[in-house]
Order: C-alpha cells, then sequence, then structure tokens
C-alpha cells in the first residue's frame, strides 16, 4: 500500500492526543472557575477575562494556521497540526523539518506529494525528539538559571540586562543565520562561472541565475520586517493598538504573499 501523509488513521491518532490535550484544558477551566466561586471573586470580571484571551488568542493563532497549511504541502496536514497543537514552536518546526530534510539529500519542496514512510518518519522523529530538548531541561536548570539571574540583577541590575538582551540576540541571530544560509551558493556560482573561460554570455548568465533561489527568503526576511516596522508607526505614532496583537500574522501573509512573485522571478 502506497503511504499518504494525509491518511486517515494519521488524523485519527492526531486527534486522539488533541482531544486529551483539550480534555486537561477544560477540566482546569471548570476547576478555576469553581474555586473564583468558592473564593467569592467577582464572576463578572472573571467572565470577562475568558471572553478577553479567548478573543486575543485568535491572532497567534492565524499565525499558526499559517504555518500548518505552509508545512501540510510535504508533510500533510495531520503531523503539523500536531506539532504546533501541542508542544510545538512557530519558528522551529519549519527549521526543523527542513533541516530534517536537507540531512536526507533533498528539500521539503521536493517532498510535496511524493515523501515516503522513512522520510516521514525520519522528519517527525527528528522533530519531536529536538523539541523535547526544552521538556526536561527547564525543571533540570530552570530554578538554578533563575536564581541566579535574580542574584546577578540584585548585583548589576544594567549588565543583567546587557546579559538577557544578548541571550535574545543570540537566539534571533540562529534564525537569521538559517535564512542567510543558501545565499554562499550565488556568490560561489557566480566566481566560479566568472573564473571559466567559457565567452558564451546566455549561459553564463543561465548559471548565475539559476543560483538565485538562495535570496527568496532574505527577500521575504526584509519585506517582513519592513512591515513589522510600519505595524510599530501603527502602534506608537497613530496609537493602533489593535495591531499589536495581529503584527506577526500581518506580516507572515504579507511575506507569504511576495514570496509567490519573488520565486516567480528568481526561480
Amino acid at each position: 500500500m502506497q503511504f499518504s501523509a494525509n491518511h486517515p488513521i494519521l488524523f485519527v491518532l492526531v486527534g486522539i492526543i488533541i482531544a486529551a490535550v483539550l480534555g486537561q484544558s477544560i477540566y482546569f477551566l471548570v476547576k478555576s472557575v469553581r474555586r473564583a466561586k468558592a473564593t467569592n471573586m467577582d464572576m463578572t470580571k472573571i467572565k470577562k477575562t475568558i471572553v478577553t484571551a479567548a478573543i486575543f488568542t485568535i491572532a497567534p493563532a492565524v499565525a499558526i494556521v499559517i504555518t500548518v497549511l505552509s508545512l501540510s504541502q510535504s508533510l500533510g496536514i495531520a503531523l503539523p497540526w500536531l506539532r504546533l497543537s501541542v508542544v510545538g514552536s512557530l519558528s522551529y518546526e519549519a527549521i526543523a523539518a527542513a533541516n530534517a530534510a536537507s540531512g536526507m539529500g533533498t528539500t521539503l519542496a521536493d517532498l510535496a506529494g511524493s515523501i515516503s514512510a522513512s522520510q516521514y518518519l525520519t522528519i517527525s522523529v527528528v522533530m519531536t525528539i529536538s523539541i523535547m530538548v526544552g521538556i526536561w531541561l527547564v525543571p533540570v536548570i530552570a530554578k538554578k538559571y533563575q536564581s541566579g539571574l535574580m542574584s546577578f540583577e540584585n548585583k548589576d541590575k544594567k549588565w543583567s540586562d546587557i546579559l538577557q538582551n544578548s541571550l535574545f540576540i543570540g537566539m534571533i541571530s540562529a534564525f537569521v543565520g538559517f535564512v542567510f544560509c543558501d545565499v554562499n551558493r550565488l556568490w560561489s556560482e557566480s566566481a566560479r562561472v566568472v573564473e571559466s573561460k567559457d565567452n558564451l554570455t546566455g549561459e553564463i548568465v543561465e548559471k548565475i541565475f539559476s543560483s538565485t533561489s538562495g535570496l527568496i527568503p532574505v527577500v521575504v526576511m526584509a519585506v517582513s520586517a519592513i512591515c513589522m516596522c510600519l505595524c510599530g508607526v501603527l502602534i506608537n505614532k497613530l496609537k493602533w493598538k489593535w495591531v499589536n496583537d495581529y503584527a506577526l500574522p500581518i506580516c507572515m501573509i504579507i511575506g507569504m504573499a511576495v514570496a509567490i512573485p519573488v520565486t516567480a522571478w528568481l526561480g
């Protein structure tokens, strides 16, 4: 039987796991409301808080749905749905899947509609095992890290802020590096062609532009960054506070939309 990333059994298995997670959420919500009533808390405020929290989860959910749809072209719907519904990370999943595919000598784009069972399993294991590091690492080092950070902050507030900002910038740099990792192929191919003695101008140009696909994520990142800056202007200058909750999905959608004509142009 031919393997399918959208086989019904996968949706059944994923549905069971997600149902368990939703069941936990409902259980603790009910327990919290009952506890609030027992302590005579203002139920009007409690209901307002629940409704407000539910409404404001829509914005980040849009960005997550976009990621699920993007990964579904190569991995089907079930796996991305599971990963981003339970323990997955918006910025992590696509990179982990792409790295796993690269390790097998292919790309996510090439796997679209033709992924094999072994490739599917390999990518699933890589995505799952890697994200589990955060699950066991937090209880092991989080308490010591937090106490050490608070002690350092009490001694020197300025350097404590610099340390935390440096850690955040370091994390962002890892993702930025992933965006630029394929750009060197353009320059290396250009240099190789220029150094060759081939005088066929058309062939030289074709070889150079066949390596420009690495510029696509760079262009998408630049456009998304510009959109985020514009969202910041709308929030701070025009006081459009609602943009704060929808800035991420707005920038993602615009960046993905720009990727379509850029990909058609650069190939």
